[in-house]
């Protein structure tokens, strides 16, 4: 392991050197695919809250749209327009356009290395007021990766999917009467959120196309949805809609991070099938409840979600002849979720925990005889963690999580209690610069990733990050199937 780190730091220095000359990058072969199915994913490094009363807000970008601790808190951002207009009146009046602009620049280290990503980012949004209690945002972003045009050491297929793509962001209109709050268009909706997996933020479809490395407000996939908030006193009501979802972004067969099925047999060819997302009819909607109230400092909440599961599931057929080929398909499966979520301020301790059982995902089994491939199974996941805060320039967060499966199929690839722990350590050198360090590891295996990062606020409205992201594990691991994935990489974003 130390050997692999003072690697990756020595790339990491060359990295920072030289990637203005990425075009002379060579090619190389892409990946074959490994498996395991998604149960976690690490939160992006400078989410970490700033202040123990931050802890359970999201990162700055998307504050708005985690859930709201109050009526007045459901606009986010919105409120000081809320406030200059005055309730129920006022002329329509609009934001500037708020957003960033980054260039993100990965290498993997690992043989046959390469360059992972060259990407250029432009986010861009704007919100107003149109009076009579009626709001708006807009909000789209443009991603170009060079990886794609300048090097060729992935298929067509995966060029074509990641080296331009034009998104939709949060676009929704915001509508107050009385105690009750709307909001319809295409919005996020956070029901939970640990600093570094996810839980029970059931309802968030996520772009997985980079894995779990990208931040919060990048890896999240808006839905198109109807919401309905009900405020009184400590308690919260939110009722919600989804009449055409959105599913996790996972990309191509070849990319750097598609490995999610199991390794053919000896002389056996793979083959993937179009991914099988559901027709849109009233029966595939997504729909839920999420009741929370704040008493005496706990903050608790409840929530049931059914919908079709933004994660694939892939469906396994093998054909025996003119080759033995075993053929791939990724559909979504209908389920059901319920959880919780609690969190507690004890002074220089916050507890948080949560819990989601699901009913009805299927996993994939290693019996080459199994039909489609697949069993379902019921899932308990669970989180507990503490932050630490009495340190003025360092965080410490430590957390416990388990994943149980009931009635435990012998053939899936987790064990019955599927068991893990995570750590992160956080510690700024004055105003401009921060260390911080993610560990997420296996306690049934040696399987683990960690990623050190150093961020330098070198001017007002700009960051430049430098890091390593290093993956170990079995083939079959969650880490594990990406263990010849690792990179350096720098980071340079400028907020507005």
């Amino acid at each position: 392991m130390h050997n692999r780190i003072d690697r990756a730091i020595v790339r990491l220095a060359w990295l920072f050197a030289a990637w203005p000359l990425a075009a002379a990058a060579g090619p190389g072969e892409p990946a074959s695919p490994a498996s395991s199915a998604v149960l976690l994913a690490a939160k992006p490094d400078d989410s970490l809250p700033k202040s123990r009363d931050a802890l359970f807000a999201d990162d700055e970008p998307a504050k708005e749209t985690a859930a709201p601790a109050s009526r007045e808190s459901l606009f986010g951002d919105d409120a000081p327009l809320a406030a200059d207009a005055g309730p129920g009146s006022g002329p329509a009046r609009a934001a500037g356009v708020k957003g960033f602009v980054e260039n993100v620049m990965a290498y993997a280290y690992r043989q046959p290395s390469h360059w992972s990503e060259m990407m250029l980012r432009a986010d861009l949004g704007a919100q107003g007021d149109l009076g009579n209690n009626v709001k708006w945002k807009l909000g789209a972003r443009i991603d170009y990766d060079a990886a794609y045009s300048l090097t060729d050491f992935y298929p067509q297929a995966v060029d074509n999917n990641q080296r331009f793509n034009v998104l939709l962001r949060e676009n929704y209109l915001d509508v107050g009467a009385g105690d009750w709050d709307f909001r319809i268009g295409r919005q996020h909706v956070i029901w939970g959120e640990m600093v570094g997996l996810f839980f029970g933020d059931v309802v968030s479809a996520k772009d997985v196309r980079h894995f779990v490395l990208p931040e919060f407000d990048v890896l999240r996939i808006p839905q198109w949805a109807v919401r309905a908030e009900y405020f009184k006193d400590d308690f919260h009501a939110e009722l919600l809609w989804i009449p055409v979802p959105s599913y996790d972004e996972i990309g191509k067969p070849g990319a750097e991070f598609y490995n999610y099925t199991l390794p053919p047999p000896p002389g056996v060819a793979t083959v993937f099938r179009n991914e099988k997302i559901p027709t849109r009819n009233l029966s595939n909607t997504n729909y839920g409840l999420r009741l929370s109230m704040l008493r005496d400092g706990w903050d608790v909440a409840a929530f049931a979600y059914s919908s079709m599961s933004a994660a694939p599931t892939f469906y396994r057929e093998i054909v025996l002849g003119p080759q033995p080929t075993v053929v791939y398909q990724a559909r979504h499966d209908p389920i059901d979720q319920f959880g919780t979520t609690l969190a507690k301020d004890f002074g220089s301790v916050v507890l948080k925990a949560e819990a989601v059982y699901t009913r009805g995902l299927n996993y994939q089994v290693k019996n080459t005889t199994d039909p489609d491939g697949v069993v379902a199974q019921n899932t308990l996941l669970w989180v507990v963690g503490l932050d630490f805060t009495q340190f003025s320039d360092t965080r410490i967060n430590a957390q416990f999580f388990q994943s149980h499966f009931f009635d435990h199929h012998p053939d899936i690839i987790p064990s019955t209690n599927e068991n893990g722990y995570s750590l992160l350590v956080n510690h700024k050198f004055g105003d401009k610069i921060e260390a911080q360090a993610l560990w997420i590891a296996s306690l049934n295996r040696n399987d683990w990733m960690l990623r050190p990062r150093l961020t330098w606020n070198f001017e007002k409205n700009w960051r430049l990050a430098l890091g390593v992201d290093v993956f170990n594990g079995p083939p079959l691991g969650y880490f594990g199937r990406y263990d010849a994935k690792d990179r350096v990489y720098s980071e340079l974003r400028y907020s507005f």
